[in-house]
């Protein structure tokens, strides 16, 4: 695929994204802060996403585990 090719799918990615969000009926100054809420929604659900998803993750396997019986030892051993 070439590069001419590359930046004419973008641009009409980019115009199907004006024409769904009907965005192309907006002012430029009405663009700029659609935009830049937008962008800032999806870095906060990424950033949340990232943070989040991992812990909850590893609580569900250790809860699994400790469903299904392979339970943590404890630390300290009795000693007779």
């Amino acid at each position: 695929m070439d590069i001419k090719s590359m930046k004419n799918y973008l641009y009409w990615l980019y115009c199907q994204f004006e024409l769904i969000t009907c965005s192309y009926l907006m002012e430029p100054w009405e663009k700029l802060l659609f935009y830049t809420f937008n962008i800032t929604m999806v870095v906060m659900v990424l950033y949340a996403g990232y943070i989040f998803v991992p812990i909850h993750i590893s609580m569900a396997f250790q809860f699994f585990l400790h469903l299904f019986g392979n339970q943590h030892e404890n630390t300290v051993s009795i000693v007779k």
